[in-house]
């Protein structure tokens, strides 16, 4: 079989070396985690000092961090009516979402329905400031939940300014750093964020590793999952030690290459998409008006429907995707563009490129290459049916 490009990183990223060869350290020990004795102190260690890693990747303290099975746990974990802050019992009585997150936090957590409203964002996928003001105005305690980066369009929100209003109205920003974390900036205290989510397969670690960060003086009172008393009592259950360092070695990975890995696929990403334009200018990438991530482009080419391209792709070696990877391989409707105003036809042609500190100029020669002949074949075809009809 040829040799295949890989540029679907935001659907899960290849393990790092250092997550690799962490988790295999890890498996070589024989003790758990709350036991007392050497064997159990052992793997207690490597939690901890993934847990210092983890931390450090979120700019917060590492006793805030609380390690879940991935970021869809962590996200339940946060969205819960059930908050102290300061030690003082301030319940949540409203939750507010963006029309663009993910599933887990569209669900509305352990909010009732009727208590869940979802705020606006422009036409380049933007939380809509004015109306987040103005929406929540109404509530008592509300809980705000924003993306620091879309998964499927790379566009950043202004989390600073958006903590700035929820603040103002006596309410808790969570935010979901799950694409944004060893890409941009990712500091806690920066972006004003109350609690943060993260997942460890989006940094290059394992798949089955996530953890939620709480500002210090915030206390979920209702854990998810009760039984013993791991993780500070937030979350029961023998911890998965292999899973969390691989975690935190590759929070310690992305944290320290971060800075020299963002320009140089900031560098791709634009060369790629000035090709794309040049090659079939009636080709749309959504959300460039607004800042994005640097390895994120969502394109489409208006008549071809993005399941068909996706498999021609593949069948030219190329892996991208259709955007979120979170519906069991089915490609359905972006709700993401749906919110940004996206006509259906043209959305459902929209194809994600995501690339990865690792990605090369050969990988990207591939992709336009591979680009070319999709167009191409799709086009002709689509042009044939046009007479045959």
């Amino acid at each position: 079989m040829s040799e295949r490009t890989y540029l679907d990183w935001n659907a899960t990223a290849p393990l790092r070396p250092e997550a690799r060869a962490a988790m295999v350290a890890a498996l070589d020990l024989a003790g758990n985690a709350s036991s007392v004795h050497a064997e159990g102190r052992a793997a207690r260690q490597l939690i901890e000092a993934a847990r210092v890693e983890v931390a450090g990747l979120a700019g917060a303290e590492a006793k805030n961090v609380t390690f879940t099975s991935g970021a869809t746990e962590a996200n339940m974990l946060a969205l819960t009516p059930a908050l102290e802050v300061g030690g003082r019992k301030e319940g949540r009585d409203r939750l507010f979402v963006s029309a663009i997150e993910h599933p887990s936090v569209r669900s509305g957590g352990r909010f009732s329905a009727d208590q869940v409203e979802e705020l606006p964002v422009t036409a380049d996928g933007v939380l809509d400031l004015a109306a987040l003001e103005r929406t929540i105005a109404g509530a008592e305690r509300p809980l705000v939940s924003v993306m620091l980066a879309n998964n499927e369009t790379g566009v950043i929100q202004p989390i600073r300014a958006i903590a700035e209003i929820v603040h103002a109205a006596n309410g808790l920003l969570h935010v979901d750093a799950v694409q944004g974390a060893g890409r941009i900036a990712c500091d806690m205290a920066a972006l004003g964020a109350d609690l943060l989510s993260l997942s460890s397969h989006k940094i290059g670690g394992p798949q089955g590793a996530g953890a939620l960060v709480r500002r210090g003086d915030i206390h979920i009172t209702e854990p998810l999952i009760r039984g013993g008393g791991q993780e500070r009592s937030l979350r029961a259950g023998t911890e998965n030690v292999a899973a969390i360092a691989g975690f935190g070695a590759a929070a310690a990975a992305a944290g320290a290459t971060r800075e020299q890995d963002a320009p140089r696929m900031a560098a791709l990403r634009d060369r790629l998409e000035a090709e794309i334009a040049r090659a079939t200018p009636q080709a749309v990438i959504f959300g460039q008006g607004a800042p994005r991530l640097p390895n994120t482009t969502l394109a489409a080419l208006p008549g071809i429907k993005a399941e068909t391209a996706i498999i021609s792709f593949d069948l030219n070696g190329v892996a991208v995707s259709s955007g979120a990877a979170c519906s069991s391989g089915k490609v359905q409707a972006s709700h993401v563009l749906a919110a940004m105003g996206v006509e259906p036809e043209l959305a459902r042609g929209a194809v994600r490129i995501s690339l990865g500190w690792s990605t090369t100029e050969r990988d990207l020669e591939k992709l336009l290459s591979a680009w070319m002949r999709v167009a191409s074949s799709l086009l002709k075809r689509r042009a044939n049916e046009g007479l045959a009809a």
